[in-house]
Order: C-alpha cells, then sequence, then structure tokens
C-alpha cells in the first residue's frame, strides 16, 4: 500500500462553500501551506491539498451532491495562546479559551469560518494520555 508522504491512512476531507477563501483562512489562520490544487471546468476547487507540518488535509467546494461537511479537528502547536490568537485574527469564533487541561496539554477552541471545530493545542507533557 502507498500513502503519499505527508497524508495517513486516515486523512480529513473538508467539503466548504467558498472553499478558495476557505484554503487562504487556513493558512492565514494556522499556517497550512497547499501542495496541491486540481480546479473543476468553473474553475471552483475540485481538490486541495493543504500540509500542516507533518499532517495533511484535503479540501473541497461543496456541491448539491457534496455539501458542506462539519468536523473537529485537534491539531498540535508549539504556542496554543499565539495560534488561537492567529486563528481569531483571521476570523475563527473562539469557543473554548486556551486552559491548562488535566491531561497535560494547553488548549483552547476555535470554530472556523466555515462551522469546523478546532482544538488547538500544545503538548506541555511529555506522558501519554493513557
Amino acid at each position: 500500500m502507498h500513502v503519499p508522504p505527508g497524508f495517513a491512512v486516515v486523512t480529513p476531507y473538508i467539503f466548504a462553500a467558498e472553499a478558495d477563501a476557505y484554503v487562504k483562512f487556513l493558512a492565514a489562520a494556522f499556517g497550512a501551506v497547499e501542495i496541491g490544487r486540481s480546479t473543476a471546468p468553473d474553475g471552483r476547487i475540485a481538490n486541495c491539498q493543504l500540509r500542516f507540518d507533518t499532517a495533511a488535509i484535503m479540501v473541497s467546494e461543496a456541491s448539491e451532491a457534496f455539501p458542506v461537511s462539519r468536523a473537529a479537528l485537534y491539531l498540535y502547536v508549539a504556542d496554543a495562546d499565539g495560534a488561537v490568537a492567529q486563528a481569531i485574527a483571521a476570523g475563527a469564533e473562539q469557543i473554548m479559551h486556551v486552559d491548562d487541561m488535566p491531561y497535560g496539554d494547553h488548549q483552547g477552541g476555535v470554530r472556523d469560518p466555515s462551522g469546523n471545530i478546532w482544538w488547538v493545542s500544545q503538548r506541555k507533557s511529555p506522558e501519554p494520555y493513557f
């Protein structure tokens, strides 16, 4: 089995209204880097691959056949306070203030303009969760 570098056996795939604007939001909010894109004949995004450090997601323009999807994603960052502030500045809505969690993460939460929830987490403990 071949899995492309940076992708996992399970890779999040989000259908978004105004996918091009959503891709720009992901770059501004979380530093996502576009690594590939294919477009439909009308110019809309058919598939866009974005890298978040060591992980990747895919985004496509929503349609009647593939309506807007909602997901919750857990994003590890080096600085949760700064990353949440950056996401809010890019247009996300804060849904949970950044705080220390009992499982060893410093974490906050935002909802992106497409309605997805991002748990932005800075691991503070080298210990496993369980």
